[in-house]
């Protein structure tokens, strides 16, 4: 497994996911953890630097508010280039990502020299089994949408990924615009376009076990009047 690599995990109060996080990625796999919060109140703050003083390991930037996820991947991913890493994985902290697929995905990347690593919810039928009905026909959707009108087979919406920062331009990553969501899949759709080598695996997505999803109805809309400028209107 790659050594030089760290792991950014947005957050927005999500206290009851941070020990299970860093029990694993830091505790079992000694990797170090990048966590962005976007002024949680549920005490996901003190238990990030109450960890931070057991062990090094775990790093942090707090932001005053709430600036989107899209922004928080570029925070973490920015932090990841000044401070040298090789490889950056994203994942979102609500469990829904499985800490302990990290190795398989740092591995991957290694040894497939690729540039990216995405996991897909579409290679295995099982994947989002346990999904309500509405969530999985949303999510959907919402591959469709972004399969046809940005000619893509990947699951470009997906968090859980890693970039091999040696192969990749800092600078690219500006490119996609959306602080929001949205960023997953316009930054995927550049690097796709410039003919990085990005490769798929396949991955099971839990329902999310506790605390609420911060994905609002605004956001959705948002993401869809993005999909149609990046589709018309995008600069490549």
């Amino acid at each position: 497994m790659p050594k030089n690599a760290v792991v950014v995990i947005p957050t927005l109060n999500e206290n009851e996911n941070i020990y299970f996080l860093y029990k694993i990625i830091v505790k079992k796999f000694k990797i170090p953890i990048l966590f962005i919060d976007d002024n949680s109140n549920d005490g996901t703050r003190d238990k990030i630097i109450e960890l931070s003083k057991k062990n090094h390991l775990v790093k942090f930037i707090f932001r005053k508010k709430r600036l989107g996820i899209g922004s928080a991947h570029k925070a973490g991913i920015s932090w990841a280039y000044k401070k040298k890493y090789s490889f950056c994985v994203t994942m979102d902290a609500d469990r829904t990502h499985d800490p302990k697929e990290i190795k398989k995905i740092l591995n991957a990347i290694k040894k497939k020299n690729a540039d990216i690593i995405i996991t897909s919810r579409f290679k295995k039928k099982s994947s989002l089994q346990d999904w309500p009905l509405l969530r999985r026909l949303i999510t959907l959707i919402r591959f469709y949408l972004v399969k046809i009108m940005l000619n893509t087979n990947l699951d470009s919406s997906g968090g859980y990924r890693c970039y091999n920062l040696k192969k990749i331009k800092e600078n690219l990553f500006k490119l996609a615009r959306s602080d929001g969501y949205f960023f997953l899949v316009e930054s995927l759709f550049y690097f796709e376009k410039l003919n990085y080598k990005i490769i798929e695996m396949p991955t099971t997505l839990r329902y999310r076990s506790s605390g609420k999803s911060k994905m609002r109805f605004i956001d959705i809309g948002i993401s869809l009047i993005n999909l149609f400028k990046l589709a018309f209107f995008n600069k490549l």
